[in-house]
């Protein structure tokens, strides 16, 4: 466990945690890959790239469509 020394004390170091929670970390994951694919990009995303790199069906994207 990280603690930083403070006025011969110890304090916690709030950052230094494990994250186990399987949906957070795939939600991490696609965060990473939206931010790493707008930095290689010149335009905005288009809504059709950002659906992709989410694995979002476009049937399922669009309001009002019925996926069948």
């Amino acid at each position: 466990m990280n603690r930083y020394e403070v006025s011969g004390g110890a304090v916690h170091d709030q950052f230094d945690v494990s994250l186990e929670d399987a949906d957070l970390l795939g939600e991490v994951e696609l965060t990473t890959n939206l931010i790493i694919a707008a930095s290689e990009s010149d335009e905005h995303l288009s809504q059709t790239t950002i659906d992709e790199i989410l694995g979002i069906d476009a049937a399922d994207a669009e309001p009002g469509t019925q996926a069948g």
